[in-house]
């Protein structure tokens, strides 16, 4: 397959046009946004929805990630990545497989309903995790373009993709929320050098390779500006797969968390990696065949387990 979006082969790093769109499907009265939401993706690539789940909803979240976050015993230890220098868990992956609320939480309508419709397409999950930055301790996330690592080292052909992040407790402007750089998505940043073997092992904690240079983040900070999104438990954020974005630590005593959801269209899914011999493994990036997501509605207490 032709590389339209080649990274880490050139000396230097390169703006390049996007080739795909942002919105996938034309926006009928049935879309599960509203036309000015959708537009707004389109337009800043990214869209906070708030209050999408109930309180008693976000409390059984809460407590299924606190259960989580105290018996990691009970998970797939290649799945849960700590702090660097520190045993304080920084994300637990591949997490839908691992917990019946969150494979519920995944397949929620007022998620992956909405996914389908910006990508226009049947989705799967390509990549879940619960995310903490716990107070005091929790480390910051570099600037980057997810679909600049998911396609060099992952397979991932084209920009059909998204992610949404469900805040499991309130992110102020203090906790090291997520932040953005809004009209980002509509270039693709390519980054300088060749990246390592199993390059993973070291990624998840803090990334290294596939990181943009400081002159181009800086044009593209003074370009489009930086926003951080906050918001109470139960927010959802919805970010294109080629928003630059990024989080900076967390000193305060307030813990930050959320439920990680990679939506990937069914038709964009993963072939060869574009930029290493090896891919990524099952646990980071889904590979084979896709399992499209039955969106699924209701509350999620009473489905769960069903």
């Amino acid at each position: 397959m032709t590389d339209i979006y080649p990274s880490r082969v050139t000396a230097e790093a390169q703006m390049l046009p996007r080739l795909d769109p942002v919105v996938h499907s034309e926006w009928t009265e049935n879309a599960p946004l509203t036309r000015q939401q959708a537009e707004q993706f389109g337009r800043n690539g990214f869209l906070v929805l708030e209050n999408v789940f109930s309180p008693e909803e976000v409390a059984y979240l809460q407590k299924q990630s606190r259960e989580l976050l105290s018996g990691p015993k009970g998970l797939n230890p290649e799945t849960v990545i700590t702090e660097p220098g520190g045993d304080e868990i920084r994300s637990i992956f591949e997490i839908h497989t691992q917990s019946k609320v969150i494979e519920r939480l995944a397949a929620d309508i007022r998620l992956a309903g909405v996914a389908q419709f910006l990508l226009g397409d049947k989705v799967y999950v390509h990549q879940s995790r619960l995310n903490y930055k716990p107070g005091f301790e929790g480390k910051e996330f570099y600037w980057h373009s997810d679909f600049e690592t998911w396609h060099v080292e992952d397979g991932m052909p084209r920009m059909q993709a998204l992610s949404m992040s469900v805040l499991l407790a309130d992110n102020t402007p203090d906790n090291g929320p997520l932040m953005l750089m809004p009209g980002s998505h509509r270039v693709f940043l390519t980054c300088i050098g060749a990246t390592p073997e199993d390059h993973y092992r070291t990624s998840l904690k803090k990334q290294e390779f596939g990181v943009p240079d400081r002159q181009s983040l800086t044009e593209l900070a003074h370009r489009h500006g930086i926003t951080a999104p906050t918001g109470k438990a139960g927010t959802v954020v919805i970010f294109d797969c080629n928003t630059m974005h990024g989080s900076n630590g967390n000193i305060t005593p307030y813990p930050r968390a959320n439920a990680f959801f990679v939506y990937n269209a069914v038709s964009n899914r993963l072939q060869e990696p574009f930029g290493v011999k090896k891919p990524r493994p099952s646990f980071i990036a889904a590979r084979g065949e896709p399992k499209p997501l039955i969106p699924r509605s209701g509350p999620l207490m009473e489905q769960a387990l069903a």
